[in-house]
């Protein structure tokens, strides 16, 4: 395992706890945080390692935007949590980002198997497994840019429908300070 560094794991902690309660209450990730924490991400990787440090800051915060940009573009996320990736990306650097990701994918997995046992819609979670495959199948003539999203925001049921992803981000970055906590108190 490579050297850790705690403080922009707390950062993120800190930014994925406060998107968090955003996430859950208004199912909105603000860019009052997402860009400070962007630009913040970037300054202080270069502050401390140079130019190195600004490219895996860069690198960090274009593989966050990369991940999980295609599930906008067809509608199954907000541009929020992209930006959230993104920014977290930035302070992270790689392979952190990748391992967030990792778990906070495992992480909203496991939800969204939740949600499908506790409000008993199997049937059109497969509908709307189909729906996006297709648009997936069509991307370069039609981009879905979150209308999906936002449809299910706005229905009553939504806690039983959509995933807050920054609380996935928040479980990834408490299983980074458990994964990494050996290396953190050096």
């Amino acid at each position: 395992m490579h050297h850790v560094q705690a403080g922009p794991i707390i950062v993120v902690l800190i930014a994925s706890l406060i998107t968090t309660v955003t996430d859950v209450w208004k199912f909105k990730v603000y860019n009052v945080v997402t860009i400070p924490l962007l630009l913040s991400g970037f300054v202080y990787n270069s502050t401390v390692g140079g130019m190195a440090g600004f490219g895996s800051s860069l690198l960090g915060a274009l593989f966050g935007f990369s991940a999980l940009v295609a599930f906008y573009i067809i509608g199954g996320m907000g541009a929020g949590d992209v930006k959230l990736m993104a920014a977290v990306g930035a302070w992270l650097g790689l392979p952190l980002t990748f391992n967030l990701f990792i778990a906070s994918s495992l992480a909203a997995g496991a939800y969204s198997m939740i949600l499908l046992v506790v409000g008993h819609s199997l049937a059109e979670t497969w509908n709307n497994f189909q729906i996006l495959w297709l648009r997936l199948a069509v991307i370069g003539r039609h981009l879905g840019t979150g209308q999906r999203v936002e449809a299910e925001i706005n229905r009553s049921d939504r806690r039983l429908r959509v995933v807050p992803f920054a609380a996935m981000v928040l479980i990834g970055s408490l299983s980074l300070i458990v994964l990494y906590w050996p290396n953190l108190m050096r």
